[in-house]
């Protein structure tokens, strides 16, 4: 008998659909009867039908709304007879916990992201996180430090998740083409995939780009942010005022380009767990800055340059190290391609998602 998977996934247009939809398309092809429960605006994104999954919509919103929340935990009841619900992203993971508390359908939790925010969003994420530990029956963290929370919460099994990024498609555009296209001439590249948001450290980037500055315009370093979100208002307006080597590129699919053009990938963010964008560059060869946060020390390894968060000194010294430094530049990208290699990728993960699957049939007798 084939097995019935379910999927939850909250408001996503990134990294955690495609996560979820890169799971839908392997259980899917090797036998099980797959339902991705989400909103609707990630049907349109991820296009799960396309995948073999049936589409469930559940309006599970990216902020606390009561009555939004009350519509979702109904709709999610009816995920009970499924042998494994697999939710992914806190709000998902306590709606689904909330909806199948009793009923004995075994629960995965993926936890994409840390909850960072404060005041009284952050009190009542401080409960979804107490939820998930109590109900989950598997929690599966991105960085070491959730997996320290939730075990502190007194979550019963808690393991590492593997989150692999998809491989970046090649465009054909050689490097000339892509630099002819962005306007940057021969200038060096600082790269910055984000969305425009409080969690991603924008302020303390553009911190560093005011050292460069007045530079010729034709030799300095440019930084290059692609993204979009709230914060692109005050970005553009301080760049404007201060007038940064700084462009913001708004939200783009050439990632692959941008980064074989970039002398870096500089990632300034408050909090990250597996990045996709990360994984990306690892696997381009481009050396990777970034705040020692989250799940990135263990996944960069020696191929990059971690600092403290919110530290604009010690951020702008590792950018000037990595300008002024060609033998530096060098073993960094070649570091950059050995640890790409050796990042999990699709296979892996699914692996290790029928592993923990397993684990939780077991536990409940084999009941399939």
């Amino acid at each position: 008998m084939s097995e019935r998977t379910a999927l939850v996934l909250g408001t996503s247009t990134g990294g955690v659909g495609r996560h979820v939809a890169m799971l839908a398309e392997g259980l899917t092809r090797e036998g099980h009867r797959v339902v991705v429960a989400g909103p609707p605006g990630t049907r349109e994104a991820f296009a799960f039908e396309r995948l073999g999954a049936v589409f469930l919509p559940v309006p599970i919103s990216d902020r606390p709304r009561p009555l939004h929340d009350l519509r979702a935990v109904r709709v999610l009841r009816g995920l009970r007879g499924a042998d494994v619900v697999h939710a992914h992203g806190l709000r998902a993971g306590a709606l689904a916990a909330l909806a199948l508390a009793g009923t004995g359908t075994g629960l995965v939790v993926t936890l994409h992201n840390a909850a960072t925010a404060g005041g009284a969003v952050g009190t009542v994420y401080a409960l979804l996180e107490r939820i998930v530990a109590r109900l989950a029956d598997r929690i599966l963290v991105v960085s070491p430090d959730l997996g320290e929370r939730m075990t502190g919460l007194g979550a019963r099994n808690v393991a590492a998740a593997v989150v692999p990024a998809p491989a970046l498609p090649p465009s054909g555009r050689s490097a000339q083409d892509v630099r002819a296209g962005l306007g940057v001439g021969g200038r060096p590249v600082l790269l910055t995939v984000a969305r425009l948001a409080q969690q991603k450290g924008l302020e303390t980037l553009l911190d560093v780009a005011s050292a460069f500055a007045g530079r010729e315009s034709t030799e300095g370093p440019v930084f290059l942010v692609a993204g979009d979100g709230p914060l692109r208002g005050p970005l553009e307006e301080r760049v404007a005022r201060e007038g940064l080597p700084v462009r913001l590129l708004g939200n783009r699919e050439d990632i692959g380009d941008l980064l074989t053009v970039a002398g870096a990938l500089v990632v300034p963010s408050r909090w990250e767990g597996q990045p996709l964008v990360v994984q990306e560059a690892l696997r381009a060869g481009t050396p990777v800055i970034a705040t020692a946060v989250g799940g990135i020390p263990p996944m960069v390894g020696d191929a990059g340059l971690l600092v403290p968060y919110g530290d604009a000194v010690a951020l702008r010294g590792a950018v000037g190290r990595l300008l002024a430094d060609g033998g530096l530049a060098t073993a960094l990208r070649e570091a950059a391609v050995r640890r790409g290699r050796e990042l999990p990728g699709a296979v892996e993960a699914l692996e290790a998602v029928r592993e923990v699957y397993g684990d939780l049939r077991g536990d409940r007798g084999g009941i399939t």
